[in-house]
């Protein structure tokens, strides 16, 4: 089976920095654990929920597209977090 990674690059650290909101804050205030939420923001997730997006996006005053963006394989880079890789089969 070959592993691809998916181009979903996840922002959400970036906009975390940027609105200086701790993983612990950001977590109480969506409603979602720490764990969950960490997983979020280091891209171990394969799919995100309107239901966690939607306060996500309200407690950072942010869109969705400033959380997750699209970016063709080939133009990844090693600082993306990139979704986890999925097996083709």
């Amino acid at each position: 089976m070959a592993v691809i990674e998916m181009p979903i690059v996840v922002t959400l650290d970036r906009v975390m920095r940027e609105k200086t909101v701790s993983l612990n804050e950001l977590a109480a205030q969506v409603g979602i654990t720490n764990v969950n939420l960490s997983h979020m923001k280091v891209g171990k997730i394969r799919a995100v929920r309107f239901s966690t997006l939607d306060p996500l996006c309200e407690c950072l005053g942010c869109q969705p597209g400033d959380l997750l963006a699209f970016k063709p394989a080939e133009d990844l880079t090693d600082g993306d977090i990139v979704c986890y890789p999925v097996e083709l089969r």
